[in-house]
């Protein structure tokens, strides 16, 4: 065992400093020891930190979902938009247009349902919705305190009716925003699939003791169908042409996206499946669509129940689609969430079973049998993990040397930083950088090497994926020279 485990931290120091070195150049290096005075003494520079990542620049965010990145405000604005309206005793928002119709005929003093104007407009309305559509307020008690995983999740459902409404304008914005903060490349958990229902399939599937072999002839039995369905395959296509209308004019010399379909886990088998094989079947024809995903509260019943049959969906279907790429929220629990047996095997799975290609999260990693053997197929498969500590905080509690990212440090096992939700948690990529710079022991070669990671485990073809390698270098010259031109200014005392 010693020697095993020597051999896995020998691996870690492979992983995070790279077998051999360029030697830096000097604005390199005196980039690194400006990094290394950021964390100096007992307490990091955490605002000196916040403007070092606002200016250094990140190559990709690869956890990041559509309509969890989109801010309240903008949905609001959507609201009118669409003419509907928001009522303001549950907050959620009214798309009936005949509601809404009635509501706007009575006095303003009586109306129980108002336009995103009016909600704006009452300082203390406005608030409670912030508190409901995002979880601004929490942390100093100024929301109402549901605990912070139904916060979160819940808060999807608020915004829901327009989140696929306005997916062109809320793009543009995503896009906009990532410029702003030196971020070239955005791989967005996009729209669901499409899906129908099959009573049958479910009832199959969900057999007690359904031998692998049969479930297998069963998936192949209802995808054959599915094939031959002209409805759903249309439904496919349209799913298509969303993506295409909604991303024309995103890409550009400065900026690129790309998409991922996903599913919703919580739902019946058939309805997960059908899901699938309509994002598998997408994403093999639209070269914009560069991967599939699974997404939803990982600790529901239904969730819980049913997640090893979705490892076998995705593997029937990688099987049948290889060069569509996917990337798995597995292992987004914390210990008393579920009964500890529930702990001991997610990722595992998405590793082994699914043939994941990236793990989204992968917070129970310490509790899970045989942890060490599956950090290491991730290490040697370059299997990597996408970190979201902010949400990982909120969601489940977990930061600091509670965070299973030392697991995957010491292990080497690689990773990459990334938002989750922006919108929802009101956050950057930026901030998520000082999170991990404040909290972790780390220097500026890792940071450096977290943002080339962050392009090089993208899901980009590899001519995309070489051009923005390419301008991320020339991006990270003009900055080391910016820093070290303003270290030199400050330490020579001039403006």
């Amino acid at each position: 065992m010693h020697k095993k485990l020597t051999g896995l931290a020998l691996g870690a120091a492979l992983a995070l400093t790279g077998t051999a070195h360029a030697a830096p150049s000097s604005n390199e290096a005196a980039t690194a020891r400006h990094f290394a005075a950021l964390l100096a003494g007992a307490q990091p520079k955490t605002a000196e930190l916040s403007l070092f990542f606002s200016m250094m620049p990140k190559g990709g965010d690869l956890h990041h979902h559509y309509s969890g990145a989109i801010y309240a405000e903008q949905f609001l604005d959507w609201v009118d938009k669409e003419n509907y309206c928001v009522n303001k005793t549950t907050y959620r928002i009214e798309s009936n247009k005949d509601v809404v119709a009635a509501e706007r005929a009575k006095p303003a003093a009586q109306r129980g349902c108002l336009s995103s104007t009016e909600v704006f407009a009452d300082a203390g309305l406005y608030a409670q919705l912030l508190q409901r559509w995002s979880t601004k307020d929490f942390y100093n008690h100024g929301a109402i305190q549901t605990p912070p995983d139904r916060t979160f999740f819940d808060t999807f459902g608020y915004f829901g009716p327009v989140a696929s409404s306005n997916t062109a304008d809320g793009l543009k914005t995503l896009k906009q925003r990532a410029i702003a903060e030196n971020l070239s490349y955005i791989e967005t958990i996009f729209e669901l699939s499409p899906f129908v229902q099959n009573a049958q399939f479910d009832q199959q599937v969900l057999a007690p003791g359904l031998p692998p072999a049969a479930l297998q002839a069963v998936l192949a039995n209802w995808t054959g169908s599915l094939e031959q369905d002209a409805s759903f395959q249309k439904s496919i296509t349209a799913y298509n042409d969303n993506v295409n209308a909604s991303s024309a004019g995103i890409d550009d010399a400065n900026f690129t996206m790309r998409y991922q379909a996903y599913v919703l886990r919580f739902l019946s088998p058939s309805q997960v499946f059908s899901s699938m094989v309509a994002a598998f079947k997408a994403a093999s024809l639209n070269p914009l669509l560069v991967g599939v995903n699974i997404v939803g509260q990982e600790s529901v019943n239904v969730s819980m129940r049913d997640y090893s049959l979705h490892m076998e969906m995705f593997k029937f279907l990688k099987a049948k689609y290889p060069n569509v790429k996917i990337a798995l929220h597995a292992g987004e629990l914390a210990l008393g969430m579920v009964p500890p047996e529930g702990m001991a095997f997610h990722i595992a799975e998405a590793v082994d079973v699914a043939g994941a290609d990236r793990i989204g999260h992968g917070m129970d990693i310490a509790y899970e049998h045989n942890a060490l053997a599956t950090m290491q197929k991730m290490r040697e498969r370059n299997i990597p993990v996408e970190v979201n500590l902010t949400s990982n905080d909120y969601i489940l509690g977990i930061k600091g040397q509670a965070h299973p990212i030392t697991l995957y440090r010491k292990y080497g096992v690689p990773f990459v930083i990334s938002t989750d939700d922006a919108g929802v948690s009101r956050n950057t990529l930026s901030n998520e950088y000082v999170l991990f710079a404040s909290q972790y022991k780390t220097d500026y070669a890792e940071i450096k090497k977290l943002s080339y990671n962050s392009l090089r485990y993208s899901f980009l073809a590899e001519g995309d994926k070489q051009r923005l390698l390419k301008a991320l270098d020339a991006r990270f010259s003009r900055f080391e020279a910016q820093i070290a031109a303003a270290d030199k200014a400050g330490k020579s005392g001039k403006p």
